[in-house]
């Protein structure tokens, strides 16, 4: 079964819910992968993070962190906005990714942000700031599908 399918059938299981925080957790050759959910209906489900920890990454160098965000920008092209990597950190050993561009309304400005560090761990998380005010985590809001693919695709990302 494909962790596709895995989380599929993990949602099925759940009743809806809102306000309430669930942990979404799939492990799968070495590699585990959490979602934490704050709201799920028959269609849809928001969270505040999506993440993947892969052994086989740690102490990755630089060069192969920045390959590891180049296949990531280039599966993740169904969320709102692309992703693309917007700072290489070599002394700490992160690639900061954003949406490019970024989502801009009248209440300001909202994107995705993911970090690949070289402990191994990746984090998807969606952020919002409004003028004068520091940014903080939202939920983002997919459908069921996507959520399976966006873990899916952590899940089977080549290292």
């Amino acid at each position: 079964m494909t962790i596709n399918q895995k989380v599929l059938d993990l949602l099925d299981n759940w009743q809806p819910f809102s306000g309430d925080t669930r942990m979404l957790e799939i492990t799968e050759d070495g590699r585990r992968i959490t979602g934490e959910l704050v709201a799920l209906d028959s269609l849809a489900c928001a969270f505040t993070h999506v993440s993947v920890e892969i052994d086989a990454l740690a102490g990755a160098t630089i060069e192969r962190l920045k390959r590891v965000g180049e296949k990531l920008s280039a599966k993740l092209t169904y969320l709102l906005e692309a992703i693309h990597p917007i700072e290489v950190d070599a002394e700490q050993c992160v690639v900061q990714m954003r949406s490019v561009p970024p989502e801009r309304d009248e209440n300001g400005t909202s994107y995705y942000e993911l970090l690949v560090r070289r402990d191994g761990h990746l984090n998807l998380s969606r952020y919002a700031k409004q003028p004068g005010d520091q940014r903080h985590t939202i939920p983002a809001h997919v459908t069921r599908e996507v959520m399976a693919r966006l873990m899916g695709d952590f899940g089977s990302l080549e290292v």
